[in-house]
């Protein structure tokens, strides 16, 4: 149960993300221009991909791209079916981009390139799908690059994902990318241009949505003349941060040979729902337009994957009831959202469903329980925690629990306390830190 949107801080009525220094007509003409000398640049130096997945008229169209894999990877897990350039900025404009939403742009060093990847996943059934994601390339630096694994926060809009957002989507790719790294932003499944609902706070499917975004940001950097390195920087704000851990042990444990985790530095993360969020959530920690927010879309979201509630009536009060689950189909945004719902979630929820969230069985703890455990394992790589004793989205109790999970399994990692920033000021303090560290680990 996490929260970062494009559109404002929080879900809360917390400070404003500031907007970016360049106006968004400003940032529209420079990306079309940017879009077909990027397209005719690309196009210079690939070869068409059957199968490209079809886009409106009026989206750039995908630059086909060579896939030299071997035939059984031409249907698999993380092929690539097409690559869409969708900006580029110089180092100042990057520069102006996050000084503007008050992130420290000192480590910028160049200019960034992105373009949305569509690849092939998997859906929590395990049944085929496509899946779409920003790859975001430095201009200039080292020809061969390290990678980092950014994976996003709570996102209701699909427009508010990576590869098609203006604002918050893109803090975290441009910030690592402008320090001379590749940036792999996958948007999860749903969001974007990825079909279907949005499996929210779905850990499995977000780690293999993830996973294979890597494989596909691997054919598609070869393909663009900056091949990859292997080594994996994992970090991730909110949602993200709990997907980063997630993502750390599938690349720990071997998943793909092609990549090397080196860091962890996630932010935020709701590692522990039933110990840590859930409770937060019930007993007031946890603001209340926020809590409400992440508790309808968790609840609305899981009961697609697991038997949470035979009848929305079981779980939520009327008016909210009839049409709660209507409001989560990717096309409502958050302010719309929040105008619809309770101001608290004792106003939202049955007193049935809020006893049996305190004492989960079922569905219910079965949905749970699946979310939890990311950090119960033993990263040979290392880890820092992020995250803020100011944070009323994502309680800083969640990064403890994680600590101390790891400690189990004798690994020390640091909680770092960015003291009284809200859930969005603790990723704009702990983004910058976090590119520093990946520089020293790089540099041995």
């Amino acid at each position: 149960m996490t929260q970062t949107t494009p559109r404002t801080t929080t879900c809360t009525t917390s400070q404003a993300t500031p907007r970016t220094t360049l106006t968004r007509a400003g940032r529209s003409v420079r990306r079309r221009r940017a879009r077909r000398s990027l397209a005719a640049a690309t196009a210079a130096v690939v070869t068409a991909l059957a199968a490209a997945p079809a886009f409106a008229a009026s989206e750039p169209r995908p630059v086909p791209v060579p896939v030299p894999v071997p035939v059984q990877q031409t249907i698999g897990r993380g092929t690539l079916l097409g690559v869409t350039p969708v900006g580029a900025l110089s180092r100042t404009e990057v520069t102006a981009f996050l000084k503007g939403a008050g992130i420290d742009a000192s480590t910028a060093r160049h200019g960034v390139r992105g373009y949305r990847l569509t690849y092939r996943t998997l859906t929590p059934q395990g049944a085929p799908t496509t899946a779409t994601g920003l790859l975001v390339l430095p201009q200039g630096g080292e020809r061969r690059l390290d990678l980092v694994a950014d994976t996003h926060g709570t996102m209701v809009h699909r427009d508010y994902a990576p590869s098609v957002a203006e604002d918050f989507g893109l803090y975290a790719p441009y910030l690592h990318a402008a320090a001379g790294r590749a940036v792999a932003a996958p948007d999860y499944l749903g969001l974007g241009k990825g079909p279907g609902f949005h499996p929210y706070m779905d850990t499995a499917s977000s780690v293999s949505a993830s996973l294979d975004m890597l494989r596909a940001s691997r054919t598609a950097a070869a393909a663009l003349g900056r091949p990859l390195t292997g080594d994996v920087y994992g970090t991730g704000f909110s949602q993200g941060g709990q997907v980063a851990m997630a993502l750390g042990r599938e690349l720990a444990r071997g998943a793909d040979r092609h990549f090397r985790l080196r860091a962890l530095a996630p932010v935020a993360g709701p590692y522990d729902l039933r110990g840590a969020e859930v409770p937060a959530l019930l007993d007031g920690r946890v603001n209340d337009i926020s809590g409400v927010f992440y508790m309808a879309y968790f609840l609305t979201a899981q009961n697609r994957l697991h038997p949470v509630y035979a009848d929305p009536a079981e779980a939520f009060r009327q008016p909210y009831a009839g049409y709660v689950e209507q409001l989560f189909d990717t096309r409502h945004t958050e302010e719309d959202i929040v105008t619809k719902l309770p101001g608290s979630v004792k106003e939202l929820l049955t007193d049935d469903f809020r006893e049996r969230l305190g004492h989960p069985t079922g569905g219910l703890l079965a949905a749970i329980k699946a979310q939890d455990g990311t950090c119960d394992w033993k990263p040979d790589v290392p880890v820092r925690l992020h995250t803020a004793a100011g944070d009323t989205d994502v309680v800083i109790a969640n990064s403890v629990s994680c600590a101390a999970d790891l400690a189990r399994n004798g690994v020390r990692a640091p909680v770092i306390d960015h003291g009284k920033a809200d859930h969005n000021g603790s990723f704009k303090l702990a983004g910058p830190q976090i590119v520093r560290w990946f520089d020293r680990l790089a540099r041995g």
